[in-house]
């Protein structure tokens, strides 16, 4: 099967001021169904034996009911002895309890987070963003967006580049650049993954490789893909 690739170039930068702009994804329906499904970000607790999440707007709680097997009650237990407000963002079903209580329930289908953060719910990035890995020893950063990707590594400048996406199968992907005469690869895989500073837990690993350097990591999804 042909991969499917896409390129998106950075408007802001004057080398690649005569590309044109694609889009990084075709919009096409993904395998699994997202029918009647709301993504929303918020935080995490405890009450009556039951996990309870609140959006990050809005003061209704949703009684977490885990359909998609995604282990969050383990995953939220983990975390629960560690500093900070509980932070979740997730994908399911939202509807009014069937119990007829003051608290609605959520059947979750997917996890793509979950952490410790005071200031998850107010990222003034994470709407725009496509994609988000990092890694530590040493700490490295990428944010993709429909810009192109920004990678940002401990003791080096900052490279903001276009790249190709390629579809691997099995929910796998790679984006690459060849731009400013630099080889820039990013693999990406559905596979929990775990901060080992922060114990955040992720739903996709990742490993950049630049110029011939690896570095792993965890990623997740932002704002501009749910799938």
């Amino acid at each position: 099967m042909r991969a499917a690739r896409s390129l998106v170039c950075i408007a802001l930068l004057p080398l690649f001021a005569g590309c044109q702009m694609l889009s990084v994804f075709d919009g096409q329906p993904r395998t699994q169904s997202q029918a009647g499904q709301t993504r929303m970000q918020g935080t995490l607790t405890a009450a009556d034996g039951q996990l309870l999440f609140k959006p990050c707007v809005g003061e209704q709680r949703y009684v977490v009911k885990d359909n998609g097997g995604t282990s969050i009650l383990q995953e939220a237990a983990s975390l629960a002895d560690q500093q900070g407000t509980l932070f979740a963002d997730l994908r399911g079903h939202f509807s009014p309890s069937k119990a007829g209580g003051a608290d609605s329930e959520v059947a979750l289908s997917q996890l793509y987070r979950v952490e410790r953060s005071n200031d998850a719910c107010g990222d003034p990035d994470f709407p725009r963003l496509i994609l988000r890995a990092s890694g530590k020893a040493p700490d490295w950063n990428v944010d993709v967006s429909a810009k192109g990707m920004r990678i940002e590594r401990a003791g080096q400048p900052a490279l903001a580049l276009p790249y190709l996406e390629e579809q691997l199968g099995d929910g796998r992907f790679n984006l690459s650049s060849e731009a400013n005469n630099r080889h820039v690869e990013l693999w990406v895989a559905p596979q929990r993954c775990v901060d080992s500073k922060t114990g955040s837990v992720q739903h996709l690993t990742a490993e950049l490789r630049v110029d011939g350097q690896v570095q792993r990591g965890c990623a997740y999804f932002g704002g501009s893909r749910s799938d």
